[in-house]
């Protein structure tokens, strides 16, 4: 793993210890329902039945399909009230990556891993998508996606200081740069211009 990042570059406006911000449940969603619908349609082609899935920085709502039949569903998030009242889980784990971001979880354990339109907010995005590497399976599919909304004192700097499209390249290069994927690939899924944009990079674990 080689990162071309400085710490600078994931700096906040609001640096208080995340525990504090994320205290309280937030029980909204954080894109509208065209693009949420979009996101759950690609789940639904992406991610194979009876799949075992890490759902990571979740909250009470997966945006997975109510009639595809999977395994283990495991969240983690950072409130415990919002994973519990997200049906979909069947593990629930509240813990911080931003101060850890060792994944408790085996090698070679999922096969398919999602972080739905929060990765902006990852102050060490790198060493995140390494571990995703080691407990994805070989081919299992890491799924990132989001649009241009977010809590602006918690997203980090190199993620403000780009535009939308710069985004895609920005999380191609962590994909990269955590090693142990193949080459990451880009997917619009934005549903008309009036709704929420919608941007997937995906990649394989190697």
């Amino acid at each position: 793993m080689t990162s071309p990042f400085k710490p600078e570059h994931f700096a906040r406006e609001d640096s208080e210890d995340d525990a504090r911000f994320y205290d309280f449940p937030r029980l909204v969603t954080h894109i509208d329902d065209a693009a949420i619908a979009a996101l759950t349609e690609y789940y639904r082609r992406t991610i194979p039945s009876n799949a075992d899935v890490l759902d990571l920085m979740s909250s009470w709502v997966s945006h997975l399909p109510g009639d595809l039949p999977l395994g283990r569903v495991a969240g983690l998030g950072m409130n415990a009230e919002e994973l519990a009242a997200n049906p979909r889980l069947t593990d629930r784990l509240v813990h911080n990556l931003n101060r850890d971001a060792k994944l408790p979880f085996d090698d070679a354990s999922f096969d398919a891993v999602l972080i739905a339109v929060s990765i902006q907010y990852l102050t060490q995005p790198v060493e995140v998508l390494a571990e995703i590497a080691r407990v994805l399976k070989p081919g299992a599919p890491c799924i990132v996606s989001f649009s241009n909304r977010c809590f602006p004192t918690k997203a980090v700097l190199v993620w403000r200081a780009y535009d939308d499209r710069q985004h895609v390249g920005l999380v191609a290069l962590y994909f990269k740069s955590a090693g142990g994927f193949t080459e990451p690939e880009f997917i619009d899924l934005s549903p008309s211009p009036e709704s929420d944009p919608l941007w997937v990079v995906q990649a394989q674990r190697a």
